[in-house]
C-alpha cells in the first residue's frame, strides 16, 4: 500500500492520475454528445433518450458517483501540478516563448479547467439540479437557451473545451506511454480533431435550439 500512496504523490502519479480521469472525461463526452444529438430528432426523440437514462436508476447514480470522484481527482491533482510549477520557478520568464512544441492548448491548461469547473457547476444548476416537475428535459433545455446570454456562455464555454481537450487528449496518451516519432503527430491530429467535434458537436446545439423556440 505504501508503493502505491509513494507512486500516486509523486509526479509522475498526479499526471497518471490526470491522464485516466482525462481519458475518462473524453470518453463521457462522446456518450453524452451522442445522447445530445437526439434533440435533432425533436422533442419526443431528446425526451425519450432522458427517459431511457433514468431509466437505469441506478446505475445512473453510480455512474455520477464515479464522474464526481474522477472530477475531484482531476481537479485537486491539477491545481497541485500548477501549484508545483509555480512553486519551482517562482519568476516569470520575461519571453513568453513557444518553442518546445507549446500551444494555445498546452499553456492555458489550468485556467481553461478552472473555467471549465465554473461551467460544469452552472451547468448542473441549470439541468441537473432542478425542479423536474410537470416539465420535460426538451422544455427546460429550450427555456434555458431562449436566453441570448446563455446562448453566448454556453458557445464560449464549448471554444474554452475545444481548446483544453486539444491539448489534454494526445497529453494523457504521452503519459500512458504512447509517445513515438512515428505515431504522435496521428495522435495530436486525431486529438485535434476529437476536440473540434467536441467543440462544434456542443456549441452548435444551443444555437439550434434558440433557433426553433
Amino acid at each position: 500500500m505504501n508503493w502505491l500512496l509513494q507512486t500516486l504523490g509523486s509526479s509522475i502519479g498526479k499526471k497518471l492520475m490526470m491522464a485516466i480521469t482525462g481519458l475518462s472525461f473524453c470518453g463521457f463526452l462522446t456518450v453524452h454528445l451522442a445522447g445530445n444529438l437526439t434533440i435533432y430528432g425533436g422533442k419526443d426523440s431528446f425526451n425519450s433518450y432522458a427517459e431511457h437514462l433514468h431509466a437505469l436508476g441506478p446505475l445512473i447514480t453510480v455512474a455520477e458517483l464515479v464522474l464526481l470522484a474522477f472530477a475531484l481527482v482531476h481537479v485537486v491533482t491539477g491545481l497541485v501540478l500548477f501549484y508545483q510549477n509555480l512553486a519551482s520557478r517562482p519568476v516569470r520568464y520575461k519571453v513568453n516563448k513557444s518553442a518546445g512544441g507549446r500551444t494555445i492548448g498546452s499553456s492555458t491548461m489550468p485556467y481553461t479547467g478552472i473555467f471549465l469547473l465554473i461551467f460544469i457547476v452552472l451547468h448542473l444548476m441549470n439541468f441537473h439540479f432542478v425542479d423536474k416537475t410537470n416539465t420535460s428535459i426538451y422544455n427546460l433545455v429550450s427555456t434555458a437557451f431562449s436566453k441570448p446570454l446563455l446562448v453566448g456562455f454556453y458557445i464560449v464555454a464549448m471554444v474554452v473545451a475545444a481548446i483544453h481537450v486539444s491539448h489534454g487528449l494526445w497529453s494523457a496518451f504521452q503519459t500512458l506511454g504512447a509517445s513515438h516519432p512515428k505515431y504522435t503527430p496521428l495522435i495530436r491530429t486525431l486529438s485535434t480533431v476529437f476536440a473540434i467535434l467536441v467543440g462544434v458537436g456542443f456549441g452548435f446545439l444551443p444555437i439550434y435550439i434558440s433557433i426553433i423556440v
